[in-house]
Formats: C-alpha cells, sequence, structure tokens
C-alpha cells in the first residue's frame, strides 16, 4: 500500500494562514519594539543631564549600552549638590539588562540623592539606602561607590558596595588602583555596613569611577582591564575630564564588553591650603 499523502491545502487557506503567522510576527516586533523604546526612556530619565562643578574641580561621564538585549541596563551614574556646599558622586551596576533593572536603578538613585540630603557620611548613606531597598522586596542586587567632596577642605570621603575600585592619577605620574574596604552589593543582606576612605586631595590630578563593563570582557580578565585603564589616567591625569572620560571608553571597546559601561571622571586642582590638625593624605 502506497503511503497516504497529506490533504492539499486550498490556496485560499494557505494566504489565510501566512496572513495570519504575519500578523503575529508583526504583533511580537511591536511589542519587542515598544520595550525597547520603554527602555530607552526609562534610561534617558534616570541619567543626568548635566554634573556639579565647582571651582577647582570638574566631572564628565560617559555611558555605552550593553551590545546584546534591549540595549539597556542598569548601570548608571550621578553627581549632585549636598547641603552646605558639599558634592555628591556615585556609579553603580544593577544585575540584569531589561525594563526590571532600568526601574529598580532609578529607585536606588533617589533613594542615595534622599538620604544624601540628610546624612553626611558616604558608609551611613549606602547602610540605609540597604536597608530602603531591601523593605521594597525586590529580587534584583546592585553594586555602588558613593563620593563626598567637600570645597572646604578639598577631602573626599567614599565607600563602596561590592563596587569595582576607582582609579586615580596625579599630574606628577603617581597613580593607583583604589581598593578600599567596602561591603556586600546593595539589597542582598540587612545591617551591612560600608567603610568609609578619606584622602585629602594635596596634588592636581584626576579619579576615574566605573562599571566592569569597562574592564571585563569574554576572555578578558577585569586586573587586566584594570591596568589597562590606569595607564590611560597616569598619562592624562588633570586633563579636561570629557576627553579622558572618552579616552577610558576606548578600553572597554577593546574588552569586547557585551556588558553595559559606564565612566565617571573627576579632574580636580591641588587644595589650596591644609585645614587644622589635618595632613596630606594624597
Amino acid at each position: 500500500m502506497s503511503p497516504r499523502r497529506p490533504p492539499r491545502v486550498a490556496s485560499a487557506d494557505l494566504l489565510s494562514m501566512l496572513g495570519r503567522l504575519t500578523a503575529q510576527a508583526r504583533q511580537g516586533v511591536e511589542l519587542q519594539q515598544a520595550r525597547v523604546e520603554l527602555a530607552e526612556a526609562l534610561q534617558r530619565e534616570m541619567l543626568p543631564t548635566s554634573l556639579p562643578v565647582l571651582p577647582g574641580l570638574r566631572a564628565a561621564a560617559r555611558y555605552a549600552p550593553a551590545r546584546h538585549g534591549l540595549d539597556i541596563g542598569g548601570d548608571w551614574y550621578d553627581g549632585f549638590q549636598l547641603p552646605e556646599g558639599a558634592l555628591a558622586f556615585c556609579i553603580g551596576d544593577v544585575q540584569g539588562h531589561d525594563v526590571d533593572a532600568a526601574a529598580f536603578m532609578g529607585q536606588i538613585r533617589i533613594c542615595l540623592r534622599a538620604i544624601s540630603a540628610v546624612v553626611a557620611d558616604p558608609g551611613e548613606v549606602l547602610g540605609r539606602a540597604n536597608e530602603v531597598l531591601l523593605s521594597m522586596d525586590r529580587d534584583l542586587f546592585a553594586t555602588c561607590s558613593l563620593l563626598r567632596f567637600d570645597p572646604q577642605t578639598w577631602e573626599l570621603e567614599s565607600a563602596r558596595a561590592g563596587h569595582v575600585p576607582s582609579i586615580w592619577a596625579t599630574v606628577d605620574g603617581q597613580y593607583g588602583i583604589t581598593d578600599d574596604d567596602g561591603g556586600l552589593p546593595l539589597n542582598l543582606q540587612t545591617g551591612s555596613g560600608y567603610a568609609v576612605t578619606r584622602r585629602r586631595l594635596t596634588k592636581a590630578g584626576s579619579i576615574v569611577l566605573l562599571t566592569d563593563g569597562v574592564v571585563e570582557g569574554p576572555r578578558f580578565p577585569i586586573e587586566v582591564g584594570l591596568e589597562r585603564v590606569a595607564r590611560v589616567v597616569r598619562e592624562a591625569a588633570g586633563t579636561d575630564p570629557d576627553e579622558l572620560a572618552a579616552a577610558v571608553m576606548k578600553v572597554a571597546d577593546s574588552t569586547g564588553h557585551a556588558d553595559d559601561a559606564a565612566v565617571l571622571v573627576l579632574t580636580h586642582d591641588a587644595a589650596r591650603h591644609a585645614p587644622p590638625g589635618r595632613g596630606p593624605v594624597v
């Protein structure tokens, strides 16, 4: 017995089926496009349009989205004025690359701004922010570095929540990778503490904060990326922060990164005078 042939599909039925499949595909594309546009809008709203400056202190930043997915993620940077004239700068990285990550990033940014307005110590700010975020019952976590600059003492206070170290260099050729004590990422564990490192900027130079997407990629160890950025910063210490941020971001291109990448650069003059009881630190 010869095998039974499948029934023939009428041309009209075939065209109708193709029409339905095309409509479903179009709906899927439109849905994905809507999600991308929403993510891009969130990203634009969450990143600051400008960074604060003071005489002797300039700031600039760069952001490059992930190369896969929604072209959106949880990397962010921020800078804002504090009471009594101080400035705060922060950079961070939320787990994930989607609309949820972008929304959580916005919550963290607002939380840090609100707490920093009433709490001076960066470590305490991170600790309180951690408790607030835990109360939101979100499954995501975030790493973060927070700096507070005092223009009266020319002192920089910093605290880290599981974030990659910053890099500094002075115009006389000194440089380093600042792997200070820190704490756990935000929204992981209640009661987390965050140590604070204090430095007085006695020499002109630059400080670079970044996310791991800048210095880490497939088959590209983070230690190698940090050293490469350190060389870039050493050669350009004290120069225009926007140009330095662009040069640091080129390191991310060389790593073949698939993650988001953010860079925040502070270029500073030397402290004008030593406050009583304080010696030089940097």
